[in-house]
């Protein structure tokens, strides 16, 4: 059976607070960024994720190797307690976020070069008509 697990990180970037989901699916980390612009409280976190998880943009996978084997309740809560005290995000999740705007900046920059080549050949047609219009009047 596959393991499944997200983490949601909540840390302060200056001058937004900033939240990183993490999903590891099937040996794959996906990383989705989210910038609140104030601190969020605990209630607002959850109707975020409850309301809006299915809207978020989450980079392309990336492979990740997780080797867990069961810890005793000690050793986990001692974890989670240095989780918290850490702030940002592993090299995996950054490596993630980084392909993930390397993908959306290509993007831009393919649409801008269509909208360029529209807005040329619409000139060029503008200019034609002109030429047309200024050659019947004589």
């Amino acid at each position: 059976m596959d393991k499944t697990s997200c983490k949601l990180t909540v840390f302060f970037e200056n001058p937004f607070w900033v939240g990183i989901i993490e999903c590891n699916e099937d040996g794959k980390l996906t990383v989705s960024k989210i910038t609140f612009y104030k601190e969020p409280k605990d209630y607002e976190i959850r109707n975020f994720i409850l309301k809006k998880y299915n809207q978020l943009n989450f980079s392309p996978a990336v492979e990740n190797v997780v080797i867990e084997k069961q810890k005793s309740y000690k050793k986990r809560q001692r974890d989670v307690r240095e989780q918290v005290q850490l702030q940002g995000v592993g090299t995996k999740s950054q490596q993630a976020l980084k392909l993930q705007h390397d993908q959306s900046k290509s993007e831009h920059i393919l649409q801008n070069k269509k909208q360029k080549e529209l807005d040329k050949m619409r000139l060029f047609a503008l200019k034609q008509q002109k030429k047309k219009e200024k050659h019947k009047g004589h």
